[in-house]
């Protein structure tokens, strides 16, 4: 990241602006678990295919038939050609790299046997949008997909750069490629920051272009903002548990957000503060918190 790198944030102007009005988030059965009810021929020789893979061999044990539909049905509906390999993994999901319609795209695969799906609970209770959220593991982890999503959506309104969604199927999102030819764009704290100045105004306008949208990103720090080499932008990810200004739990997770960035960029040599950091966040015009 050079000194004359221009990170190009999107004008106010042409932000849109949600305000309170949330979305709906419907967890019900989708197309994918009908398809993996009927198993049609063309079905289990899609299923077949993807498990032979070289890059899902290992991930057979925690795919199940209506996550395998999942795919399916993506490809089907054309937001997927063809699989590559990972981009990482995790103990809530996997992200492989795939090739779209006319451009590369992420797929991101949630394990419907997540491992602390009841921290998410956490993340979900309270939240407006899963009021009534039943208690079965299924249903919290297709509505992480669908809030991750939905939260995805209400970032780039706001004019904060996230990864362009673009679908998703029960616990399978296929979301914009950050990237090159090398390989997945390089997390903040992976690369050297030669203007550690521009890049901290940069994601302190994100936060409060994300509060001033009514969300909190609820786990930001440089392991969750990417570095697009080329755009020359910084790049916010993993935005499945942020939650919204209304949320119980909202105040501690946005004061932990500020004490990680703060605590990133002191590190880089700036002196801020995570409570200075923590007053421009919420200061927009209007407050969404107030509504």
């Amino acid at each position: 990241m050079g000194q004359g790198t221009e990170f190009g944030l999107v004008d106010v102007d042409e932000a849109e602006t949600p305000g309170d009005e949330w979305e709906e988030i419907d967890v019900s059965d989708t197309e994918a678990d009908r398809i993996a009810r009927k198993r049609d021929r063309e079905f289990n020789q899609f299923q077949e295919r993807i498990k032979d893979a070289d890059q899902f061999k290992v991930e057979q044990s925690v795919f199940d038939d209506a996550t395998f539909a999942a795919l399916y049905k993506l490809v089907q509906d054309g937001y997927v050609e063809a699989f590559g390999g990972p981009l990482s993994t995790g103990k809530e999901a996997n992200v492989y790299h795939a090739l779209g319609d006319d451009r590369e795209v992420a797929v991101k695969i949630y394990r419907i046997n997540a491992s602390n799906f009841r921290q998410m609970r956490d993340y979900l209770e309270g939240d407006p949008r899963f009021e009534g959220l039943g208690g079965q593991k299924k249903d919290v982890v297709l509505a992480w997909t669908k809030k991750e999503l939905a939260n995805l959506q209400r970032a780039k309104a706001a004019g904060v750069r996230v990864p362009e969604p673009i679908a998703t199927e029960r616990n399978v999102l296929v979301m914009e490629y950050i990237g090159t030819e090398d390989g997945r764009a390089k997390r903040l704290g992976e690369v050297h920051i030669e203007n550690p100045q521009t890049a901290y105004e940069v994601m302190r306008e994100y936060m409060r272009r994300l509060y001033s949208a009514g969300l909190i990103h609820g786990d930001l720090s440089e392991y969750n903002v990417v570095f697009d080499e080329a755009e020359g932008q910084l790049v916010l990810i993993d935005l499945g548990q942020a939650v919204t200004v209304h949320h119980p739990n909202s105040r501690d997770f946005l004061e932990r957000d500020c004490r990680n960035v703060a605590s990133f960029f002191s590190r880089q040599g700036l002196d801020v503060t995570a409570d200075e950091l923590l007053a421009f966040v919420t200061s927009p015009e209007p407050d969404p918190s107030r509504d």
